[in-house]
């Protein structure tokens, strides 16, 4: 197992924002959220292709998001219809395959990096071309648990060669 840091800040990867929602955008933030083999307990989804195991929860990094609002567009956590806001992990670097392990609370399995969709048209409709490739990543949940801010994460790596987001799986 190891220790993510962030490579500028040398900080250790945490949970920032767990977001829910009952369908649809935005996803809200929640204290806790307790996660089943279906994903974050109370968070809906608009659209069948999402109601999936290989795609339970979606995660996404707090530092691209500061990046994409320095484009001039008005995202934050939960906005783009994330579950979790994470800072410090570079989940985009990341693998399918690769574990993220959440301190005390549930295991996670990065499956697919998670392409734009139309609904972020409602945000802005140029979105979707910039976020290419900083979408964040789809995971399945491999052990239930707990989330909450402030969590810790740990990544075992087991993935394939790192995902640019543009090839299908």
């Amino acid at each position: 197992m190891k220790d993510v840091l962030h490579p500028r800040l040398s900080i250790p990867a945490t949970v920032l924002a767990v977001n829910v929602s009952r369908g649809g955008l935005p996803k809200q933030p929640v204290g806790t959220a307790r996660v089943d083999m279906n994903g974050l307990c109370g968070d809906g989804h608009e659209h069948e292709k999402h109601c999936r195991p290989d795609r339970a929860v979606t995660i996404q990094d707090i530092e691209l998001l500061d990046e994409i609002r320095l484009e001039g567009f008005p995202v934050a956590p939960g906005l783009m219809g994330e579950n979790l806001t994470v800072r410090g992990l570079g989940v985009q670097s990341l693998s399918p395959g690769d574990r993220l392990v959440f301190m005390g609370g549930p295991v996670l399995e990065l499956t697919q990096a998670r392409k734009p969709c139309y609904v972020l048209d409602q945000i802005d409709p140029k979105l979707k071309e910039i976020v290419v490739g900083r979408c964040g990543f789809l995971a399945r949940v491999v052990q239930p648990g707990d989330l909450q801010p402030g969590q810790s994460i740990t990544v075992e790596r087991g993935g394939l060669p790192p995902c640019d987001g543009n090839r299908d799986k």
